[in-house]
Formats: C-alpha cells, structure tokens, sequence
C-alpha cells in the first residue's frame, strides 16, 4: 500500500527529532513513505530514524540584534528556501509536516507557498518563534500542551498531545518499583543545554546522604563530553555505581528502571516521563526562549506528577534533602508516578497521524474535530 510521501521537518535536536521519529513510525505503518528534512545536526539520531531518505536543507536562527548576522541568516534561509522548493518540486510530497526549530523554516514556506498541505506540531506549552512565524500560514496546528480552543490560531489548533518513540511505549509496559529500602536508581539528564548545571549539583547533593543512603544508590547520569570525567570520579570516589555518558541510546529503558528522575521539563522530557510514568524532580532550563520548559514544567506538576523547582533555588543541600525525603517516602513516590502516568497520552502519535492524513487528504481542522467526537 503505497499512499505516497509526507515530508517531516524538524530541527536537528532530540526535543524535535524524537516525536517526529515517533508519527514516522506511524505513518509508515498505515502505507506512507517518510521523507526526514532537517539540518546537519540531525546525523546522531538518523540511523534510528525510520525514514527513506533524508535531506539536510539550509538554514539559520535569525538574528536581530547583528546586522551581518542577520543579513547571513537570511541569505542562508533564502538557499534553504530555494533548496526545499526543488525538494517539493521533485518528490511530490502528500504534507509537509513541521516540529519546530528554524530548520522548519525553508520546507514549510516552500510548502505554503507552493499550496502543498501543511501543519506544525508545537511540542510545548509556549509557541517556539519558528513555529509562530508559520502559524498563520498553515492549515493546522497540532499541540502537545496548547489547549484547543484559546488564542489567535484557536480554530485550527488540535491537542494531540506529544508523540513518544516505539522504545518509550515499551518501556511505558514496565511497572513501577517502589523504592522500599531496597536498591534506588537515580536518572539524572539535561538535554544538550541543560547537563552541566547537574553535572555539578547532584554529585554534590549525594555527598551531603547518609552513609545507608548512598548505598542503597545508582546513579545514570547524562554529561557533557567535558563533564563527563569529573562526574565520573566524583562518584567513583563516593563508592557509588555511575554510569555516566553525553547520550544514551536506551535512555528511555533507563527511565523505566528508575526510582526518580531529576531533569529538565522540554517538552519530549515531560511527555516521555509522564508516558512511563515515573515520579520526577523538574528544573526548567532558566534561559530557555520564552521560559516555554517552565510551562510544560507547571503542567506536570499541576497533576500532581512531579516537583519543580527553579535552578536558582535548588541548592546542593536542598536537592540532598528533597533525595533524602524521597528515599524515605517510597509510598509518595508511587503516587507521583501514578499521577504522571495519568496524564500520559501514549496515543499522541496515532491522533497526529490521523491529523496529518486528514490534512493530507484536503480536509479541514473543523471536519477533523467533527469526526474525532
């Protein structure tokens, strides 16, 4: 069954590839062949993703406030611009489907323009700026946090939740073990930006246990390269069982494994740990682009499905009480991972698939939201 090609475009980071690799998997499934546009970043995490081929298109994050960087930026968007359209030109896709990240921008103007249908997925609870430059010139907006309903673009945005991979509906099968006096599995990750500040705090913060209480721990820690092999020894010099890399491949099996999570709240982070349901200590990233890891943050907490704590106020003594409380409280933990688990939408990918054929086929949002009740 070969219903023809959808274009995904996605920034060359996890946050974005990650749900996208997520409704390729779906897509295929229901007979499309995928098409992966993005920019060079994107190498690390192409082997996995299940698309026929991939194009690396031009593109640049636009800057104001330099004058020959802007005028760069635009002439490179302007070649990616120019790239997308013979891309369009030559496949013939049936949708382009952007996630976010300026490397959205060149296919989904191409796209717009060349009345080829369109939608984006916005994966947070605040509109990233590439994603709000298209908004206008899509035909739909598929939320992970947006509500529908409310704002500019309210008739044709859809709440499909934030698409998670194949590994993290499996993992998402593993029960959770309360950690009662037993061994504790502490997963600790940041993201590309956001590690470094752990790098620091945790191996600082597990120090300040008690000698019981550090046995009792493993710790899985993502660093930067050049973190990596302090992080390493400061655990190694407390006795404690570390594994500790700049990326996991099997992180979503870690998560399963854990007893908490310390990490940042992007968007794929909060929808990935509420699918597996586990119980989390959140600290947004404090110069994340309109404060957007806050608000998927809050969303989470406000269902009684992690902590959040601003990185301005988690000390290495107050982060060494709240591990200290929580391996005392296995019961707490249990419920905090019950009501992440609750606000898991394991079947975001399959909504956006049908969102996206919808679309694809020449139907609307309104007649989408009509079928869907």
């Amino acid at each position: 069954m070969d219903k023809g090609i959808i274009f995904l475009a996605a920034g060359g980071t996890g946050g974005h590839l990650f749900p996208a690799e997520a409704l390729a998997h779906e897509l295929k499934a229901a007979g499309y062949a995928v098409h992966l546009v993005t920019d060079s970043r994107a190498e690390r995490y192409a082997g996995k993703f299940p698309a026929e081929e991939v194009h690396v298109v031009p593109s640049a994050t636009i800057s104001l406030k330099n004058p020959i960087k802007l005028a760069q930026s635009a002439w490179k968007l302007w070649t990616g611009l120019r790239a997308a359209r013979r891309l369009i030109a030559r496949h013939k896709p049936k949708a382009v489907v952007g996630f976010g990240g300026y490397p959205t921008v060149p296919p989904l103007l191409a796209a717009t323009g060349m009345s080829v249908p369109s939608l984006i997925h916005e994966q947070n609870a605040v509109m990233g700026r590439a994603n709000k430059l298209l908004a206008s010139r899509v035909q739909a907006i598929a939320g992970g946090f947006l509500p529908e309903g409310v704002g500019e673009f309210a008739a044709k945005t859809v709440t499909t939740g934030n698409p998670v991979r194949p590994a993290v509906l499996e993992a998402a099968s593993v029960a959770y073990a309360a950690p009662d006096g037993g061994p504790f599995h502490l997963v600790v990750f940041g993201g590309s930006q956001g590690a470094q500040f752990f790098s620091k705090a945790v191996p600082q913060a597990i120090c300040r246990l008690d000698d019981a209480q550090r046995r009792r721990l493993k710790v899985t820690q993502q660093a930067r390269p050049e973190d990596r092999e302090g992080v390493a020894a400061a655990y190694d010099k407390l006795g404690i069982p570390a594994e500790v890399s700049p990326f996991f491949t099997d992180m979503a099996a870690r998560i399963a494994s854990a007893q908490l999570v310390v990490c940042r709240s992007g968007a794929s982070t909060v929808s990935e740990v509420s699918v597996i349901g586990r119980p989390a200590i959140l600290v947004p990233y404090p110069y994340a682009l309109d404060h957007d890891q806050a608000a998927n943050a809050a969303a989470l907490a406000a269902k009684g499905g992690a902590r959040v704590i601003a990185q301005a106020e988690l000390s290495a003594e107050r982060l060494a009480g709240i591990l200290s409380d929580a391996m005392n409280t296995p019961g707490a933990l249990a419920q905090m991972a019950a009501n992440a688990r609750e606000t898991g939408k394991p079947d975001a990918a399959r909504l956006l698939a049908s969102l996206v054929e919808a679309i694809a086929s020449g139907s609307t949002v309104a007649k989408f939201k009509e079928a869907r009740t």
